[in-house]
């Protein structure tokens, strides 16, 4: 693991390893002395990639992170450069086994009695935002939303658009009087939501989506949980539901589900049908109107102190680089065995990006029953992905690929640092939701919006996203966190990039120290003290997995 030293050029992550990962670009020919011994560079290797310790036949087993991640495919030399033709992927099988997992926690002397300030719902949960949320039941209601936004993000101060609007003027103003459009510069708006008119209300969000009615029935049913889950989400104040009427997933399904999950449920709750209304015009007329008085109600709200363990952490990565595992994802991993500690909950999902790793995972679980619900979503999973010729091996992109991520379980080795050390008390299935406190599984794919729509559902109120190559992926209730690996991306995407985690690559921070940082910068944007980029741009993503093959 990485010390707090400067001036270093490679690290090994754990004592088992037989690969040293670059910390920077090593020329051909260059001698690197790591723990005494001396390695010479057999051809140039870019930062974040990875060579041999050692000479090593065809067939042998190459470890990082500690774990089994690949086979080497032929003869390879000391100092030779990994790549995708020398290595394939490889991991170890894996099973429930008893065994008698013993955790220390981080220290938590100082956080102890720490607080933030959410907002307290009358279930006991504590949010981080307060929003007012559209859903609509099916597809055919997604253009009645879309202009149901316009009209309220611009009057209501919640538009990330005005300065486009204002360039677009400006382009159109130089047409007209034949002048370059080289000369129009976008103008930036530092005092965004400067004309917010409901104080108290973090902003107006839309669940735009593409089911409701076609595909199967199950489809249906698996929206309508997730739907409900959001419904029910404790940064959600109030809910306006859309509805066509004669789709697969009805008004009273949705509702059903939302009192399923909490039968409390007591949320201003406002339904529109248009196959009953007159017009469009008044669907529309209608849905504002009782909108705007549930924003002038849910606006009374206030933030109230809250302990550091209501709070529900996901944890993921997207863009992911050969940095991933060696500084953001440690770091979160810090972070999240802090507020373990505390008496919080932490979520990692993911499931294809857990491949090569189970057996750790199946090992930390605090039940049999907990190890084998893992063990079958799993293999459940990877089963399906296999039967249309793919596998959770073909998971890396050709970015992760380019940047260092050669197989999925040297990936899937860097992707589980997020979760930390702790045990795992749970394991939920798609749209279940978080109850116990602690670190739990979540099932979802690896992509990046299903998997952060999914934490979302399973009740995480702030999402830490790890990237070595950049991604404005966000979601509409639950503030997405954007940590970079590298000063490099935190530098050149300055827009999208909360944290930089480059620091520990360089020496200056350790992982433990990054991680400190990390949970600082939660607790002010759980309070609404800092407003993550990606909340300032509205990037609202949402994309609900239908639990087909996604990897």
């Amino acid at each position: 693991m990485l010390e707090n030293r400067k001036n270093r050029l490679v690290v090994k992550m754990h004592p088992k390893d037989n690969v040293l990962v670059a910390l920077t670009d090593l020329a051909k020919g260059v001698n690197v002395i790591f723990e005494k011994e001396t390695y010479i560079i057999q051809e140039t290797i870019k930062a974040k990639h990875k060579f041999f310790t050692r000479d090593l036949k065809q067939g042998a087993e190459i470890v990082m992170y500690g774990f089994l991640v690949g086979k080497v495919q032929y003869d390879v030399v000391k100092g030779g450069l990994m790549t995708t033709d020398n290595l394939k992927h490889a991991a170890e099988p894996y099973h429930y086994r008893k065994v008698n997992f013993n955790w220390k926690g981080p220290d938590i002397s100082k956080y102890k009695e720490r607080t933030f300030k959410g907002y307290i719902r009358k279930d006991g949960r504590v949010g981080t935002a307060n929003y007012w949320l559209f859903i609509p039941t099916v597809f055919c209601e997604n253009r009645n939303l879309d202009v149901i936004r316009e009209a309220l993000h611009n009057e209501l101060g919640y538009s990330v658009s005005d300065k486009y609007r204002q360039y677009t003027h400006n382009l159109l103003e130089a047409f007209k009087k034949g002048e370059s459009l080289d000369s129009v510069d976008i103008q930036l708006n530092p005092n965004q939501n400067k004309n917010k008119i409901f104080e108290n209300v973090d902003g107006v969000k839309f669940l735009n989506h593409q089911g409701g009615c076609g595909g199967t029935r199950q489809d249906a049913s698996t929206l309508s949980a997730l739907l409900a889950s959001y419904a029910n989400h404790p940064n959600v104040a109030g809910i306006t539901v859309l509805s066509l009427g004669c789709q697969h997933l009805q008004v009273q399904d949705f509702i059903k589900d939302i009192k399923k999950q909490n039968v409390s449920f007591d949320k201003p709750l406002f339904v529109f049908e248009q196959q009953q209304t007159k017009s469009e015009e008044q669907l529309i007329a209608d849905a504002i109107k009782k909108t705007f008085e549930g924003l002038v109600q849910i606006n009374q709200q206030q933030r109230t102190p809250a302990p550091l363990s209501e709070l529900c952490l996901g944890v993921k990565c997207g863009g992911s680089d050969g940095f991933s595992g060696v500084s953001a994802n440690p770091a979160v991993g810090h972070t999240s065995d802090l507020l373990v500690a505390l008496g919080g909950k932490v979520l990692l999902a993911e499931f294809p990006e857990l491949c090569g790793v189970e057996q750790n995972l199946i090992d930390r679980c605090t039940s049999e029953t907990v190890a084998k619900k893992f063990i079958g979503l799993m293999q459940s999973y990877d089963a399906l992905a296999h039967i249309v010729g793919s596998g959770f091996h073909m998971n890396p992109s050709p970015g992760n690929i380019k940047d260092g991520l050669i197989t999925d379980a040297i990936k899937s080795a860097g992707a589980a640092k997020k979760g930390g050390t702790a045990p795992i008390v749970d394991v939920l299935d798609y749209t279940e939701l978080a109850t116990k406190s602690g670190l739990s599984l979540v099932c979802t794919p690896g992509n990046d919006v299903e998997a952060t729509t999914g934490k979302a559902a399973a009740g995480a109120t702030l999402i830490l996203f790890t990237t070595g190559l950049g991604t404005p992926t966000g979601n509409p209730v639950c503030p997405v966190i954007k940590l970079a690996t590298n000063t490099i991306l935190a530098e050149k995407m300055s827009d999208i990039i909360d944290i930089d985690c480059g620091p520990i690559i360089t020496g200056e921070k350790s992982i433990e120290e990054m991680g400190e940082d990390i949970l600082e910068y939660c607790i002010k944007a759980a309070s609404g003290e800092i407003i993550p980029k990606a909340v300032l741009l509205n990037q609202d993503d949402f994309i609900p997995w239908k639990r087909g093959v996604s990897l």
